[in-house]
């Protein structure tokens, strides 16, 4: 909370300036209080064991939302608390869905605080924790994992944390530079062009979809601006992992890992379709427009990025069912493994594929004849029957969250394709909006959505620990109790 609070008082924006001190005052108390809560197993030298690593996960961003929520309640921008709660959660889980009121005439610092959320949270809170760190902490790899994230760029996890920030903020630096220049040239002020390409960047990088205006990119009105972000947005969909690979020198690994091999198909075969359909019904004429309003959304609907240059309406109007099903299926696929992308992501797209053909060539093959099946994702794997099966899995809760949020939006009484298209965007931390996220949506609805994006971001696994945890602890207590009074 330092970095808006100095940009609050750099640009004499007071009344932001006394919301982020009073947040700063109370995430210290808490602070405070939690150390004093965890100092006895401190001190009696608690190991840390894999279930730890997930359920503290999932603890601190439930903590986290609530803390970093304050600003937004005290700043008049939100209707209630619950709203607070859910942009914060939008913006760690980089989805990118608003209900924040009024954006255009939002404070700079409190834009600072809407997009410093999403870029934290694409990296990763334990990630961003991990790095502070001055010695390797026992258990820091299980904290690691718990948050979604099982690529080593490093043997020593903390390096590797510091790593992924490292390739964050170079890339922050070519990104913004590029978009502030580009803002310049479309006719910002300097000073402008910095803070929006600076927000933009952020939103773009973590794939999460803000932006400092209600209008999204429709706002800049230039194909130079949606040409930066396609490119920030599709990097940002890539594991860290591969980053750092061809970052060593190891050019190849684009073309050989499977990750990327899954992406470039699919968002191949998505965006032919959604072109074909939309040239057919006549709604695009011309190669610009279907490039800028066609291939740009079902990119950004792919990277799970969520920036949008048309009205969320013309998903409706001018998409019709088919292109929304394309829409659809792109955000629920998602970008890749431990990048700062949602969705089910395309490493168990690839490999669940490879399992299937494994097993089509098994069949096929001699009895006798024992072949083990491969697939490069940054260095050889065997594909095991386990492994399949553990992606398979991942995948079949995705598809059955998403079937659930289907299901609420359409008993709430919105029309099937609408409920399916917003359930999606909450399902894979899209953040895309065909007009259902807003203020005056169901509460019960509002809190499904908050529980959709963190499960979806942290992948369940960390989250079924946390509430298998819970449990235990309550029939723990339940068995005491009855013992007790036995």
């Amino acid at each position: 909370m330092v970095i808006p609070l100095l940009t609050a008082l750099i640009l004499r924006e007071w009344n932001p300036l006394l919301d982020f001190l009073i947040s700063i005052s109370i995430s210290v108390t808490t602070g405070i209080l939690l150390i004093f809560c965890g100092w006895e197993t401190h001190e009696n030298k608690t190991k840390v064991e894999g279930k730890h690593g997930f359920i503290i996960a999932a603890i601190s961003w439930l903590v986290l939302m609530f803390l970093c929520s304050i600003p937004y309640v005290l700043s008049g921008h939100v209707q209630s608390v619950l709203d607070a709660c859910f942009d914060v959660m939008s913006g760690f889980t980089t989805t990118g869905l608003v209900l924040t009121q009024d954006l255009d005439h939002l404070s700079v610092s409190l834009n600072m605080w809407r997009h410093l959320l999403t870029f934290v949270g694409g990296q990763g809170v334990v990630v961003l924790a991990l790095s502070f760190m001055l010695k390797n902490l026992g258990g820091a790899y299980k904290l690691y994992v718990g948050e979604a994230k099982d690529v080593e760029l490093v043997p020593n996890v903390l390096g590797t944390a510091r790593i992924i920030w490292k390739i964050s903020i170079v890339y922050m630096i070519i990104g913004t530079t590029a978009l502030w220049l580009c803002g310049i040239y479309i006719g910002l002020s300097p000073l402008s062009a910095f803070f929006h390409g600076l927000f933009i960047f952020e939103s773009a990088w973590s794939t999460g979809g803000f932006a400092p205006n209600a209008q999204n990119i429709m706002y800049y009105h230039s194909f130079s601006y949606e040409i930066i972000t396609i490119i920030l947005m599709m990097l940002g969909s890539l594991n860290f992992g591969l980053h750092y690979a061809i970052w060593q020198g190891n050019k190849k690994e684009l073309i050989k890992n499977i990750e990327t091999q899954s992406f470039f198909i699919t968002s191949f075969i998505a965006c032919a379709f959604a072109v074909v359909r939309l040239s057919q019904l006549g709604i695009y004429t011309d190669a610009v427009s279907i490039f800028r309003r066609v291939v740009y959304n079902v990119l950004s609907a792919h990277t799970t990025t969520g920036f949008s240059n048309i009205y969320s309406q013309q998903f409706i109007s001018d998409w019709g069912d088919f292109g929304i099903l394309i829409i659809i299926i792109a955000m629920l696929i998602g970008g890749s493994a431990c990048s700062t992308a949602g969705g089910f992501k395309g490493l168990r797209v690839g490999i669940v594929f490879k399992g299937l053909i494994a097993d089509i060539k098994k069949l096929l093959s001699s009895e006798r004849s024992i072949k083990i099946y491969k697939y490069h994702h940054i260095k050889d794997f065997i594909l095991t029957d386990n492994l399949v099966k553990t992606s398979a899995l991942i995948i079949i809760c995705y598809v059955l969250l998403f079937a659930i949020n289907t299901a609420l939006g359409a008993f709430l009484g919105y029309p099937l394709a609408s409920a399916a298209f917003e359930a999606a965007s909450v399902t894979g931390n899209v953040g895309l909006s065909i007009g259902i996220t807003s203020t005056s949506m169901p509460t019960i609805l509002k809190v499904q959505y908050i529980i959709a994006m963190y499960l979806g971001r942290l992948e369940f696994m960390a989250v079924f620990a946390l509430f298998g945890y819970i449990i235990g602890g309550i029939k723990t207590l339940c068995t005491t109790s009855v013992k007790h009074s036995s």
